[in-house]
């Protein structure tokens, strides 16, 4: 009867053996995976915001097909153009000194 306790002991000793490997290797295991997990969410963050760009430029370029008014508009928002009488507002940020809107 003393043979089969050991016995019994046996295999969860070497489960715990084998976890406590597993939770403290860096390299592969259980912290690697996690890390390996964590990346990958911020992955699947990045590509959200990404296809929200994505969108963002479609509908633009949309637009920008439809109307050649808003052709010309991008056009002078992006050279900071205006057409004879139209007045330009240019707002500076305080702390740094740049102009907003502008990266």
């Amino acid at each position: 009867m003393r043979l089969r306790t050991r016995q019994v002991w046996f295999a969860p000793a070497i489960l715990a053996v084998a976890w406590v490997f597993a939770w403290l290797d860096p390299e592969t295991g259980i912290r690697r995976w996690l890390s390996l997990r964590d990346d990958l969410a911020a992955a699947h963050g990045r590509i959200a915001g990404l296809e929200q760009g994505i969108d963002a430029l479609e509908t633009e370029a949309g637009r920008l097909e439809a109307d050649p008014l808003a052709i010309e508009a991008a056009i002078r928002e992006d050279l900071g153009l205006a057409r004879s009488g139209d007045t330009v507002v240019i707002l500076r940020d305080r702390a740094e000194g740049t102009v907003l809107g502008q990266p």
